[in-house]
């Protein structure tokens, strides 16, 4: 599987653009991509996915940068030359997916990626119920806040380093997903935290 993280300059794939993008093979964890790009021409930069990604606008518009079909170009050669399995995987996957879809058009190049995703919130949801543990909702919204830094401090980790970039939500996702599906540890920027469930 591609464990895959995409930060970006808003949340709508048809308007924003990548700005970096991170993925490792799950089955190979040292097989790591990640590369950063400048937005494409025309696309929207909204302030409040900047105050995620801790890109500034000079950042995301430097035409020194490679371009989002030069990064995207360079992903797709990665991901169908090792990875045994392409299905994504991810904290909210779709998100990526729809991302990596959109800058595929954009660069005229064939998706080879399957709608189906593999998705950490649900994972973590699933071992949080059956291991007699209440998912967390928000008060005001109704809906789960069950989001990854939640999953990582469920799984023993830390929170995602603050602004993150596409290679540390990838790592992130790869670690719970491990943790939760296998109880194993699987990168060594986490070994040193143990599994709650292994210690009770």
């Amino acid at each position: 599987m591609i464990v895959l993280d995409v930060e970006s300059s808003g949340v709508d794939p048809n308007k924003n653009s990548i700005l970096s993008l991170g993925a490792l093979d799950f089955d190979e964890p040292t097989n790591r991509f990640y590369e950063e790009c400048r937005i494409w021409d025309g696309a929207h930069i909204v302030d409040e996915a900047l105050a995620v990604n801790g890109f500034t606008r000079e950042q995301a518009e430097d035409p020194a940068k490679q371009s989002e079909a030069e990064l995207i170009q360079k992903f797709l050669t990665w991901a169908t030359d090792r990875p045994k399995e392409r299905t994504l995987l991810g904290h909210n996957p779709s998100f990526d997916r729809d991302f990596v879809a959109a800058a595929l058009r954009r660069a005229h190049l064939d998706n080879p990626f399957a709608h189906r995703t593999i998705d950490t919130h649900s994972i973590c949801w699933l071992h949080m119920v059956t291991h007699g543990v209440v998912p967390p909702v928000d008060p005001v919204r109704k809906h789960s806040s069950l989001n990854l830094d939640a999953a990582l401090r469920y799984c023993g980790i830390p929170d995602e380093p603050d602004p993150h970039n596409g290679l540390t939500g990838a790592l992130s996702a790869a670690e719970v997903t491990s943790r939760l599906a296998y109880t194993k540890k699987l990168l060594p920027e986490f070994a040193a935290y143990d599994i709650p469930w292994l210690t009770i």
